[in-house]
């Protein structure tokens, strides 16, 4: 007779085998399923134009790639995959003219106005959108929308040849491309023989049957993307508005509007337009309002207010609803992400565990995944799991995210590698200066930037905190990210766990929190148009994929920093993270926020008013757009082109600090080193261009 413990064994051995066998599966379709598409979509040239001409005249006749461990299969991926982005409807901007012509607004010459990479088409994206732009799908309907790409991807032109640069910051100008694309819209909507022609080119590609559906549409997304440049416009009237320009997002500000827009519940807006609007027109405004607001709802809402309030009162009231974008930096470059442990300029993301796919997710947020967010009665096991508890009810938090294709692209990413400087294109690195530098960078550089192997697999990347205040440089981002607050709305009463305990989100919350308590529901939330069983393997599958393949652990942050309290649970974000430098020759502009062109610029002082006009300091005014290489000071072209003026007096826009090779600023031991002459600022550099 058999016992029952051993029964009971038994039963443990064939569920373990049923996963086991589940996860087998799973990994040989991804195999399988990455193999047809190698085969499918590996064009060596990547869809890269191989000749042409840059915005500010810059020329190229061959463009070519380095090795960054990426074959072409693995680029055209990255930059075609689809997360889950619906900026707006993908027939809508195959045949979007520009305001004031009738040039599409997505020609190769308009795209490249706005510093994103023209591609030809490829078997993965047949209408040749740019890179980082692809049709994505979302409840039957396609849309344009965003992948990593369009911020991560980058290329430089020296000579003629233009190299591109997987994994590189960007030298777009989102701003502006969200502006005239708001623009074009309403161009559309406001000049008939315009608007004729748009709506006949959209009739013809099937997807819309009635002149009054394209119109609607038309209308609606004309006003959302519209309220998107306006909620994120900066506006500080005491001061010049800190203007991004290419190279440069506030992508925390806009991530946290982006949640702050879908958690303001009916009667918290109620709370609000009472203020200004009269009982009449309050009730007019809120008719056939739900009370977790839809995207329709908040459509309704905007139009009706516009009645009612005058420019005035709806600035004031937008004010009260977000925090001004106005903290730009640079796109981080993504070469050694997923061996990172805290992520973000100012290391506000653990990247242990679980926090790969939340960050991931968060972004997309950020970048316009369509967030489908209803109350509903009871609880569910995704409310249970993303902090709801067991109430009566519950706020399901569909969305169009693609959770898996986000943890492919983080998986995706461990194999890319820093570019190295290639030597058969850009001047030949200086051997000799190259060995007196080291020792410079020794001393004077890696206390903070631990040199690594860029080719080892199990390479980690510790990130060495320094607090603001030591190394000088501009505080806006740090302090907007850890000051901002807004209305819980849905949110509120849950509970968010930081590094100090639990915080519960009363009316008004850190906007950081919030951020943590959305994405925590988003990524507990399982795709609704799949059937039951499928939608929970897949994302039990990612989740546990994404913690038991993440190698990085949870640790304790390094560096000099003030730790987070119960009073204070962000202080520690309050610093600027340092990180390797290997491929930094390929990343400029440089700092956080892109406030200094080039390397060499980055060792020289920032000019103080009792400082002689003689001698080299950091330019107070740069242009920015160019992608022609300087290799000598090594970064882009900077003066001699009508490009935008960055200018460095600007609050967000700062370049001082960070003057360790000036003999200005302590190193991290207190140890004030003296200024490197001219000669040394070139060896170092030298040693720079070879990581």
């Amino acid at each position: 007779m058999i016992s029952r413990p051993f029964n009971h064994y038994l039963s443990q051995i064939k569920l373990l085998l049923l996963v086991s066998a589940l996860f087998a599966t799973a990994w040989l379709i991804t195999g399988l399923s990455w193999r047809l598409y190698e085969l499918r979509d590996n064009d060596p040239e990547r869809g890269a134009h191989t000749n042409g001409s840059g915005k500010f005249g810059e020329q190229f006749s061959r463009t070519v790639y380095l090795d960054q461990g990426w074959s072409a299969a693995d680029s055209l991926w990255f930059y075609n995959a689809t997360q889950g982005s619906n900026l707006l409807p993908y027939d809508f901007f195959l045949v979007l003219e520009q305001p004031n012509s009738s040039a599409l607004f997505r020609t190769d010459e308009n795209i490249d106005r706005y510093g994103y990479l023209p591609q030809r088409q490829t078997a993965s994206n047949p209408d040749g959108l740019p890179a980082g732009m692809v049709r994505d799908e979302y409840q039957g309907k396609a849309f344009m929308g965003f992948t990593c790409a369009a911020c991560h991807t980058t290329q430089i032109n020296y000579q003629g040849t233009g190299i591109r640069i997987d994994g590189g910051p960007a030298n777009s100008d989102m701003e502006m491309f969200m502006i005239d694309l708001a623009g074009a819209l309403y161009a559309t909507l406001e000049d008939p023989e315009k608007q004729g022609r748009f709506v006949t080119k959209v009739l013809q590609h099937g997807h819309y049957h009635h002149a009054g559906d394209v119109l609607a549409d038309l209308e609606k997304y004309a006003q959302r993307i519209k309220t998107y440049t306006i909620i994120n416009t900066p506006r500080d009237t005491q001061r010049p508005l800190t203007r991004y320009g290419y190279a440069r997002l506030d992508a925390f500000g806009r991530i946290y509007n982006r949640v702050l827009e879908h958690i303001m519940s009916a009667q918290q807006m109620r709370e609000l337009l009472a203020e200004s609007l009269s009982p009449d027109e309050l009730t007019q405004v809120m008719a056939d309002v739900e009370p977790v607001l839809s995207d329709s709802n908040r459509d309704h809402i905007i139009e009706r207010t516009q009645r009612y309030l005058s420019s005035k009162q709806s600035l004031k009231l937008r004010n009260k609803i977000y925090n001004p974008a106005d903290a730009p930096v640079s796109y981080p470059f993504l070469w050694d992400v997923p061996q990172h442990d805290y992520i973000q300029w100012n290391g506000r993301v653990d990247n242990s565990g679980l926090g790969p796919m939340a960050r991931n997710a968060g972004q997309l947020i950020g970048v316009f995944g369509t967030l489908d967010w209803q109350e509903k009665d009871g609880f569910t096991l995704a409310s249970v799991l993303g902090g709801q508890g067991f109430g009566s009810k519950h706020i399901d938090f569909q969305s169009s995210i693609d959770i898996r294709n986000l943890r492919r692209v983080e998986n995706h990413l461990r194999k890319l590698k820093s570019p190295q400087w290639p030597e058969h294109i850009l001047p030949k690195i200086d051997k000799t200066r190259q060995a007196r530098g080291e020792e410079l960078f020794s001393r004077y550089c890696s206390a903070c930037h631990n040199p690594i192997d860029r080719t080892a697999p199990d390479r980690r990347i510790i990130a060495k905190m320094i607090a603001v205040s030591s190394v000088g440089t501009d505080s806006k981002m740090a302090q907007n990210a850890i000051e901002f607050t807004g209305y819980s709305g849905i949110l509120r009463n849950q509970y968010v766990s930081v590094s100090t305990g639990n915080i519960l989100l009363q009316q008004q919350a850190p906007a950081v929190a919030l951020l943590t308590a959305a994405t925590r529901n988003v990524v507990t939330t399982p795709d609704r148009d799949k059937w039951l069983v499928r939608r929970w393997l897949e994302r039990s599958f990612d989740f546990a994929y994404t913690f038991f393949d993440n190698e990085v652990q949870s640790s304790v942050k390094t560096g000099n920093y003030t730790p987070d309290t119960t009073v204070q649970p962000f202080a520690s974000a309050m610093a600027y993270k340092a990180r390797p430098l290997n491929g930094i020759w390929a990343t400029a502009p440089y700092l956080h926020n892109g406030s200094v062109p080039t390397l060499y610029d980055l060792l020289l002082p920032k000019r103080k008013p009792d400082d002689p006009a003689e001698g080299e300091y950091r330019p107070d005014e740069f242009m920015v757009g160019s992608r022609e290489f300087d290799p000598g000071k090594v970064g882009f072209k900077s003066a001699g082109y009508d490009g935008f003026l960055f200018r460095t007096s600007i609050w967000g826009n700062h370049n001082d600090g960070h003057e360790y090779a000036s003999g200005r600023t302590p190193l991290p031991d207190s140890t004030l080193l003296p200024a490197l002459t001219k000669e040394e600022r070139l060896d170092l550099l030298e040693y720079l261009k070879s990581l």
